[in-house]
């Protein structure tokens, strides 16, 4: 399997906001035309049209054995047992796939565990498997390297794990990227990498860190340096990109065509840059959007977290994104977005810190 995988989660989007599907099906026709074949969707991406949008780009388009598909279960949506055959049936429904190659219980942490565990869904998929409407099993996880340890323990079925893993979190207390790779390891679980680029944030160095780079090779793109990071790290099976363009994608395929990792100078050369964008940023947000799904105020958090980390933003930038929808100083204080937030942000917290900084 070559190295990249095409994440549906940041799709590309019209005017109106809505998937452009026909950008769409061209990057999946030129992903599958260079040799890549890893499809990575999910239950609520895209504010629930991810799935539905890879049936009509990839699915129905494209021979089943041309390309694997991985799809994922959240807790967040589990109330019974029932909701587990419910929401793999629609799943299964709306990609059109007939089976996954890949199925994870989604965003594996202590509070998604007990729900997992109580709802006996690690029986669940081992079922699944069982009966060959999935190839592999496994999860993606947000919580430390300890835990993963836990988990892996009481359940070595699991045939792969996806963890976050770039260069920004490699050493971070939070996040735990290199301890949480050598637990992978140590347990003999092949690792898929999400969030190579951080949400962009990799892909939108600082001047400063951005010139150190270009110096080093003026034709690498920012992104291609935390993606090419994360794909030479020992155990990585396949690095997932969620390409949201063309353009993006046709970067990412040229270099990983003929993937060759980073030599031992470069990857000193991230750890300086690294050093440079923590030091710029207020609240590590990823932009996975999953805490907008739910808000009764209609707060795109995440746009408003990345002008909070953006130096040069002004009221008036506040004020044109403040008639997008709600604003931070709408939040009722509900705590639906904390309670899906893979990173674990205090997201009441700094949306009022945002309000306070920004608005009149």
């Amino acid at each position: 399997m070559k190295k990249l995988g095409f994440g549906l989660m940041r799709l590309p989007t019209a005017g109106n906001g809505e998937i452009d599907l026909e950008q769409m099906k061209g990057m999946v026709d030129e992903f599958l035309a260079n040799g890549f074949t890893y499809f990575d969707t999910a239950w609520m991406y895209c504010n629930f049209r991810s799935e539905d949008a890879t049936k009509a780009a990839l699915v129905d388009r494209h021979p089943r054995d041309s390309f694997t598909l991985a799809d994922k279960l959240h807790a967040a949506y589990l109330k019974s047992k029932d909701d587990r055959d419910g929401i793999f049936n629609e799943q299964l429904r709306k990609t059109g796939a007939g089976y996954f190659d890949y199925y994870l219980l989604h965003d594996m942490r202590a509070a998604h565990e007990k729900i997992y565990r109580e709802l006996d869904c690690f029986s669940w998929i081992r079922e699944k498997k069982a009966q060959g409407l999935v190839k592999e099993i496994g999860f993606s996880f947000h919580d430390d390297a300890a835990f993963l340890d836990k988990v892996l323990t009481e359940h070595p079925e699991m045939d792969f794990v996806q963890l976050q893993v770039n260069y920004l979190d490699w050493e971070s207390d939070s996040v735990q990227s290199r301890l949480c790779c050598e637990v992978a390891r140590r347990h003999g679980k092949p690792i898929v990498v999400m969030e190579p680029v951080k949400g962009g944030t990799l892909a939108n160095l600082p001047a400063g860190a951005a010139r150190l780079l270009r110096q080093a090779h003026p034709d690498w793109s920012e992104a291609s340096w935390a993606i090419r990071f994360a794909a030479g790290l020992p155990g990585v099976r396949v690095v997932l990109s969620g390409m949201s363009s063309s353009a993006q994608m046709r970067d990412n395929l040229s270099y990983m065509k003929a993937f060759q990792p980073l030599g031992e100078a470069e990857r000193k050369l991230l750890w300086k840059v690294a050093d440079w964008v923590r030091s710029g940023i207020a609240v590590p947000c990823t932009g996975c959007s999953y805490c907008t799904t739910g808000c009764p105020a209609s707060i795109p958090i995440p746009d408003y977290f990345a002008l909070y980390n953006r130096g040069d933003a002004t009221a008036a930038d506040y004020a044109s994104l403040a008639g997008k929808g709600g604003t931070p100083a709408d939040c009722i204080g509900c705590g639906a977005c904390e309670a899906v937030c893979p990173q674990e942000l205090p997201i009441r917290a700094e949306l009022q810190a945002v309000a306070e900084r920004f608005a009149p």
